[in-house]
Parts: structure tokens; sequence; C-alpha cells
């Protein structure tokens, strides 16, 4: 589905006034995977573009990854939790079915009279939730909203399998949304797509209602991810460009225009092949697969935190969200930079 731009005069823009992001400290290497599974370093660096990944200790859930993120992003603004009107959480590895992570998160924070949900959207998780919180502030609803992606991947992943377990690693982010100022763009368009025919390429059969857990669903290694690596390579190249093309031309921008694009980072084959096709220089693409691997709802926030390092990111600025996950979900957001 894709919206209409609005325009500033109808609805107040909601803009990012803060980021916080966390890592567990464990550091797992293509060399330690090497001693896992019928792999190596340079294999994997060549089809992936990953060389390590963070993974979290055992007893270690969503929650408390998406936590930590979220104390970064307040203490940077100088926000209270008591002062938050919602939380949103993307992630397709919580806790527990339920209650959701939102709630587990809240009252971690000690939130008191912030209200949540969690949003299920794979790797387009945080483009999405990031778009219901700008919703709630464009309407006036809510002063204060913190979107957060986070995801455990090491939780839901066979380490006798090659074909996922070199990709995935454990991450999370955190941003506030606020009421942009009058003369301030913020978040300017968005356009998201779901495309369900896909659902087979990518997904965790057992766990859910249809196939909840048994001993036979844990014998078949039902509860890991399954992943159809060319069928998903194939599609996220295609549209990974196609949406971000698509947002800029209706924006009456090109890839010229762009200061920063941080896109999903799931492949870096995906990432450069986007970025020759919008016509960007390398210099102005967001790239920390290498150091983190996919880590699902918590890669877009993670590499805008390596954005912000690397002096990308700059007040004003034309910047550019793309991702394609499981689902298959896509989603773009076009924003300027607020700090």
């Amino acid at each position: 589905m894709t919206v209409n731009k609005l325009s500033a005069k109808q609805l107040v823009r909601a803009k990012i006034t803060a980021l916080g992001t966390y890592v567990p400290p464990r550091v797992l290497t293509n060399k330690d995977l090497e001693s896992l599974v019928e792999t190596s370093d340079e294999w994997i660096m060549a089809r992936t573009g990953i060389r390590e990944r963070h993974i979290a200790e055992k007893g270690v859930g969503t929650s408390d990854l998406a936590t930590e993120a979220a104390k970064k992003a307040l203490a940077h603004r100088g926000v209270k939790p008591t002062e938050l009107d919602a939380i949103i959480v993307g992630t397709v590895t919580p806790d527990m079915l339920f209650p959701s992570t939102a709630c587990l998160v809240q009252n971690k924070l000690g939130a008191q009279g912030a209200w949540g949900f969690d949003l299920s959207a794979a790797c387009s998780a945080f483009p999405y939730s990031l778009q219901c919180g700008v919703q709630f502030i464009m309407t006036g609803a809510h002063k204060k909203v913190l979107v957060i992606g986070a995801d455990v991947m090491s939780s839901i992943i066979d380490y006798t399998d090659r074909a996922t377990c070199v990709i995935f690693g454990d991450g999370a982010g955190a941003v506030l949304l606020e009421p942009a100022a009058a003369e301030e763009e913020g978040i300017i368009d968005f356009i998201h797509e779901v495309d369900g025919s896909g659902g087979c390429s990518l997904n965790m059969p057992a766990g859910g209602s249809l196939n909840p857990a048994t001993h036979e669903t844990v014998d078949k290694k039902m509860h890991f991810v399954h992943q159809d690596g060319q069928a998903v390579f194939k599609y996220a190249v295609r549209k990974m460009a196609d949406v971000s093309e698509r947002i800029l031309q209706r924006n009456g921008f090109t890839g010229k225009d762009v200061s920063c694009f941080i896109p999903h980072q799931a492949n870096l084959r995906i990432i450069t092949n986007t970025a020759e096709r919008l016509g960007m220089p390398m210099e102005r693409v967001i790239v920390n697969i290498d150091r983190f691997g996919n880590t699902t709802a918590g890669t877009i926030p993670l590499a805008m935190q390596t954005a912000l390092e690397e002096g990308k990111l700059k007040k004003g600025g034309l910047v550019l969200l793309a991702s394609v996950g499981a689902g298959f979900t896509v989603g773009a957001t076009l924003m300027r930079w607020a700090y």
C-alpha cells in the first residue's frame, strides 16, 4: 500500500529527536562458525559481506536488548520514561507470544502511563513501526512516541544450517518521535508493500496456531528460520531498488539528492546493487553488515548509529531508509534529519 504525501499545513509532521542502540557483548566470528558448520570466512564474506555478529547469552531476551536501546535514546534527549505516550516494538523474536514485548519494555523502563504494542514485519519491522509512530504524532494524538526495532535472531537459528546461521545476529535500536517545528520537514513520505506469496520463501514454520509446539515440530526443526536464499535474494535486489526509486521520484528527488542512504543490512550485494541503480555513490551509503550481520528489526537503527558515528547524518540532510523482509514486506522512508 502507498499513501500520498501529506501537506504540512494539514497535519503536524513528526521528526526523530533521539537515537539509542544496543548489541550484546558476545561476538561470533566467521572463524567461530567454521567449527560449527561447513563454511569458511572467505565463503561468508564473498556471499554476504559479513565478518562477525553479536549474539545474546542464554536467558537474555529481546525485551532486554530493546530496553537498553530505549534507555540510551531517552537519555540522549533527556526525556523521562514517564513522559512517553506510546511504545512500539518491531520484532519477530518476542520474549514470548504474550504479553507483548512492548508491555515488558514499558515495565522495565518504568514508563507508567504509556501504552504500546508489537509489530511483526521481519526485516521491515522498524520502518513499519516508525510510520505507526509517525501517524500518532501527525494526528496530534501523542507528543512522544518511542519506536524500537529489536531481535534476538540467535534464538531461532539452527547453527547446523549453513544457509541461515552465517547471516543473522542480535541487536536493537530505538528512536524517539516528537512533533516537528512549523518550518521543519521531518518525516516526509513513506511507501510500504507486502507480497504474501513470498511467505513460503522465508519463515519459521512452527510455534503458531497452525503448527503449535510438539515433539514432532521440534524434531523436524520447525522452530528455526527456514529460507530459500535464491528466491529471497532475487526479490530483495529488485524491490529494494524499486521502492527507493519510486519514493524519490514522487517527491521530486534522485539518488544524487540523498545525503545518506540507510538500507536494511541483509546482504552487501543487495546494498551495492541498489546504490548503483539509484546512481548513489557508496560513500553516502551506510554499510555495517560486516560487524553486525542481519539483526532483522535492529538493522536500520543500528545503521543510523553508524551513520552518526561516521558524520553522515547531518541536520537538514535528506535521508532514505529502505528494507525488504520476510512476508514479503517492503518499506521505504524519506526524511530530513532533525539534529
